[in-house]
């Protein structure tokens, strides 16, 4: 409770301080020159993030700028997708986890800043999804993680995004507090991630996992396994932004 205590004042001083750069709308959030009419940034800084553009249409995974030339990036999977298919279909990641994102998310994940998730949706709904399901699913943290951190970033990012497409929000459980994935490769993460999850029972047939960052996808598989076994038919996932291939 003491470490959650600090870190939230930490974050309301650090709020403070941005507060006196940033209490005049119409400011870009990337450069602090004059933004973009109703818009969090300047059309400039819009350019130049790290836009996911060529990627895996199942795991949304960065294909390299070849694929932009090879004439079939619409349908084509990695090959990871190809030998060892995830159990969700498809995921929606427009942005790249590096640079001015990295940063933002950052800020999001472990300050709780609201702007900063903010700024990461406003991001996330210029490009917007190719289908919609029926309900969202955020990624559950541990109980022993969330009263350490005191905030889950997948729950207030599922609930806005519920609020902006009117979806009601499904629950699971994290039924083990797993190892940390980040010193993890590829196939130690999805191994760490095996029966992690329980969904109840009676979930919709569509439903979309809601993260702030995908990875691997190794956490969306195990969440995507329970939520089949507790009825969903179709599982996708929406993400803020995809980190560069992980490998081992």
């Amino acid at each position: 409770m003491e470490r959650w205590r600090r870190t939230q004042w930490r974050s309301l001083l650090k709020s403070l301080h941005q507060w006196g750069r940033r209490a005049l709308p119409g400011y870009c959030e990337f450069c602090l020159d004059a933004g973009e009419p109703g818009c969090f940034w300047c059309e400039a800084c819009l350019d130049s993030l790290s836009w996911n553009e060529h990627f895996c249409r199942q795991c949304a995974e960065p294909l390299g700028n070849d694929a932009a030339t090879s004439g079939h990036q619409a349908g084509r999977r990695c090959g990871h997708c190809m030998i060892s298919p995830p159990l969700f279909e498809s995921a929606h990641v427009p942005l790249l986890y590096e640079g001015a994102v990295a940063n933002l998310i950052s800020e999001f994940k472990f300050d709780a800043s609201p702007r900063a998730g903010n700024v990461l949706l406003e991001l996330f709904l210029t490009r917007s999804p190719a289908r919609f399901p029926q309900a969202l699913l955020p990624v559950p943290l541990h109980s022993a993680r969330a009263r350490e951190r005191g905030f889950n970033q997948a729950y207030w990012l599922a609930r806005q995004l519920g609020a902006e497409f009117d979806l009601p929000l499904v629950y699971g459980k994290r039924t083990s507090n797993t190892q940390s994935q980040r010193p993890l490769g590829r196939r130690e993460r999805f191994k760490n991630m095996r029966g992690a999850f329980a969904v109840p029972d009676k979930v919709p047939a569509h439903l979309v996992i809601v993260d702030d960052v995908l990875t691997t996808g190794s956490t969306a598989h195990a969440l995507a396994c329970a939520a089949r076994e507790a009825g969903a038919i179709t599982v996708d996932v929406w993400a803020m932004a995809r980190t560069k291939p992980v490998h081992g």
